[in-house]
């Protein structure tokens, strides 16, 4: 038992913090544990979660991506301008995805072929793929998107937001998929001991550029739901938020340098982070 508190301390110390400035907003508001706050906490944190799953991905392997929030925005875009062209929602959604795992690729792939390190790649690209949201809508949002995007986006299932699911769900599948399944071993290795790895045998140039898809996957996959939200995709849209992640991520007890991974403390942190945010904005409005 001593062990397992041992092993998962920073996690206990998160929950830990949660709960004591959870009951302080509470005392001092009365409504911070409704349940109908805590579903508003979690809607508006969904594609937070998502973005801070992909990032967790990506630090454990070594690296980093400072284009996540100009995915978000031009993957959104490219989904939204689909469907002004009168493409089905289904398959707009479908190129919205595939455009967020391409730039992802992209990121993987000049990574590994020039040896350059990911923080100066995905800040270059960062500001590609922003350049190109604002030079595809110059610079206005795409707006009035068909009720069945919004649906399912921001569509409500039993009084909850259909992003909520989407965000739980791939939360609850990438448990098993870095911690039981080859992919999470090699990327968790790839960020300990690359060396060890490519010794073996492993080809560590395709391992490194999945993480980056996946994490373009998953920062199209939030812009779907941030734009469904609004009804609008903005080229603005997701500005700063892989710093919401990384800091998500490495509070959460992912070592920046890489080598392993604490999914359960990234989102207990996005939470957090949540909580000390509400608790700013009070502090504010009591002034």
């Amino acid at each position: 038992m001593k062990r397992f508190f041992r092993r998962h301390a920073t996690l206990w110390m998160l929950i830990g913090f949660c709960l004591l400035l959870g009951l302080f907003l509470s005392l001092r508001t009365g409504i911070f544990f409704t349940g109908r706050n805590l579903i508003n906490i979690l809607e508006a944190n969904s594609f937070k979660l998502l973005l801070a799953i992909g990032m967790t991905f990506v630090i454990a392997s070594g690296g980093i991506d400072l284009s996540v929030g100009s995915i978000l925005s031009l993957s959104a875009i490219f989904t939204a301008l689909c469907m002004k062209q009168n493409i089905p929602v289904w398959l707009a959604i479908l190129v919205g995805l595939l455009s967020g795992i391409l730039m992802g690729l992209i990121n993987g792939a000049l990574i590994h072929f020039t040896g350059i390190n990911a923080f100066i790649i995905t800040l270059g690209t960062s500001f590609l793929y922003r350049g190109l949201a604002l030079i595809v809508t110059r610079g206005t949002p795409v707006s009035k998107l068909p009720a069945a995007y919004r649906a399912f986006g921001g569509g409500d299932i039993f009084q909850v937001e259909s992003g909520v699911y989407m965000a739980l769900l791939v939360l609850f599948l990438s448990i098993p998929l870095l911690y039981k399944m080859r992919w999470g071993h090699y990327i968790t290795t790839l960020g300990g001991n690359p060396v060890a790895l490519r010794r073996c045998g492993v080809r560590t140039g395709a391992w490194r550029i999945s993480t980056f898809a996946v994490m373009g996957f998953l920062a199209a996959l939030a812009g779907i739901i941030i734009s469904a939200r609004l009804n609008s995709a903005e080229p603005n849209a997701g500005l700063n938020m892989e710093m919401d992640a990384i800091t998500a991520v490495i509070l959460g007890g992912t070592p920046l340098h890489g080598g392993s991974a604490a999914l359960a403390g990234t989102a207990v942190a996005v939470l957090l982070l949540r909580a000390a945010s509400f608790r700013v904005t009070l502090a504010v409005l009591e002034a």
